[in-house]
């Protein structure tokens, strides 16, 4: 595996445990619930559910593509359907945040949170494209 495939990887995938960590906290951080009505219990339940999910989704992908990538025996195959994965994630929610942006109540942070999107989907699709256009992986 090339060190710069390890690096790209490790990049995002750090970003992606970071995110997912983080957004374990934004119901509470950002108050979520005081926007829906106190008698709407089965929508707070769903979306703490949503949010858990999305939350584990995260880190999970983080860590399956840096165990993946620093395995002893990297497969190919596997690092391309796993990356590919996380590319199509990635690139979802850096296409979301184009079209409905989120953190436009404060200066800057539409364009950050942007800024992080791109760069942990580049880091994946650079990444993905080199596996996949890379003859051994050994390298």
């Amino acid at each position: 595996m090339s060190i710069l495939v390890k690096c790209l990887v490790t990049l995002g995938s750090l970003s992606s445990f970071g995110f997912g960590i983080w957004h374990f906290f934004v119901p509470k951080l950002w108050n979520w619930y005081s926007y829906i009505d106190s008698s709407a219990t089965e929508l707070v339940v769903a979306i703490r559910a949503i949010n858990v999910f999305f939350s584990l989704s995260l880190v999970l992908f983080g860590l399956v593509n840096i165990m993946l990538i620093f395995g002893d025996n990297p497969n190919r195959y596997s690092l391309i359907v796993i990356l590919t994965a996380t590319c199509i994630l990635w690139l979802t929610r850096t296409t979301f945040q184009i079209i409905f942006p989120q953190g436009t109540l404060y200066s800057g942070l539409q364009y950050g949170m942007l800024s992080a999107f791109i760069i942990i989907s580049l880091c994946y699709l650079s990444s993905l494209l080199l596996v996949v256009f890379q003859r051994n992986l050994a390298q």
